[in-house]
């Protein structure tokens, strides 16, 4: 028989999917980068597929637009949300900053991370005009 699951833990469960959704979307925009540069120098077709490339610029831009308008991004938001309703102690700020701040002892005014937020996003759109996407069909 499945017993009753605690409030507590499945809010803490839904902060921690939230934590590992988020950490997939850095690292879909972070590692796409490199693969798309490889792939110019390896001839790897799929690095040139339209859905893929409008992907991941839209989620760069989605980054850039966010650290411009000092929002604080949704999924950070939310994880906060329900680690709160869990009783656990929330941090403040971006993804982005606190994990740097806790993995690297890193600590940056905002400004630092819009700049390189909208540095990373500029390197997304040359790359777009140096490894050209194929056309949609």
């Amino acid at each position: 028989m499945i017993q009753h699951m605690e409030p507590n833990f499945l809010f803490l469960l839904l902060a921690d999917l939230l934590l590992f959704v988020h950490a997939l979307f850095v690292a879909f925009v972070v590692v796409s980068l490199i693969l798309i540069l490889a792939g110019k120098f390896a001839g790897w077709a799929w690095v040139r597929n339209p859905w893929f490339r409008t992907a991941h610029l839209a989620a760069i831009i989605i980054v850039v637009l966010q650290s411009w308008a000092g929002v604080v991004c949704p999924l950070t938001t939310w994880e906060m949300a329900f680690r709160e309703r869990a009783g656990e102690v929330t941090y403040s700020g971006t993804f982005i900053s606190h994990w740097l701040d806790n993995l690297l002892y890193y600590q940056a005014p905002a400004w630092v991370f819009v700049v390189c937020y909208t540095l990373f996003a500029l390197v997304v759109a040359a790359c777009w005009i140096w490894v050209r996407p194929r056309k949609f069909n």
